[in-house]
């Protein structure tokens, strides 16, 4: 049985859109119970946020998972001092891509750019950074170019550092590219109910 296309597991998906605060809020169910919800600026078309859900092994509903855009702080619970906190200076990831690459910025890397090093590992799928000084390693993946079975282009990336913020883009190809543009005219065909005229009713 051939492996259903991302393409076509998008267009089979049940989607449900909200025009809310300048974004166009995207909600997609696909068939296998995984959602997808994103974001878009009304003006620019550009992602803002796309995070994941999965049901839980008991079936009920898990975390979402950030993938595009700023993961929110989780709420803490008490104020005491025995709550563990990240450290606000350790390096942070986000990623916030354009309309042509996709890019990541690692805020709190105070290091000089040409302590950095940025390159593909075709073979495993993945972006890899370190440092020449051995204060900072990362790796990760392009969810993108893998549900899309896409080959990773060692030549797509590039990297600039400032304001102790290192930057990697990663050039979109041009079948992601397609991708996105029937998907924006799809998405916007979408009747977008604005905020607090949703029909509430159970499917």
């Amino acid at each position: 049985m051939a492996v259903q296309s991302w393409t076509d597991m998008l267009k089979a998906s049940k989607k449900t859109a909200l025009i809310h605060d300048g974004k166009r809020k995207i909600h997609y169910l696909f068939k296998d119970g995984k959602e997808m919800a994103e974001e878009y600026d009304l003006e620019t078309d550009e992602l803002i946020v796309r995070k994941w859900r999965q049901k839980s092994t008991l079936g009920g509903q898990g975390q979402w998972q950030v993938e595009v855009g700023e993961q929110l702080a989780s709420p803490v619970a008490s104020s005491g001092s025995d709550v563990i906190k990240e450290n606000c200076s350790n390096p942070v990831l986000t990623r916030k891509d354009t309309k042509t690459s996709f890019q990541w910025r690692i805020r709190n890397l105070p290091y000089p750019k040409d302590v950095f090093g940025v390159l593909v590992e075709a073979s495993e799928r993945c972006i890899v950074i370190k440092t020449s000084n051995k204060k900072y390693y990362k790796k990760f993946s392009i969810p993108d170019l893998d549900r899309s079975q896409l080959p990773l282009d060692c030549s797509a990336v590039s990297f600039t550092h400032a304001n102790n913020t290192l930057i990697v883009s990663y050039k979109k190809p041009k079948e992601i590219l397609t991708l996105e543009q029937e998907l924006l005219q799809e998405l916007k065909k979408l009747k977008g109910t604005a905020e607090g005229d949703i029909d509430c009713k159970t499917q």
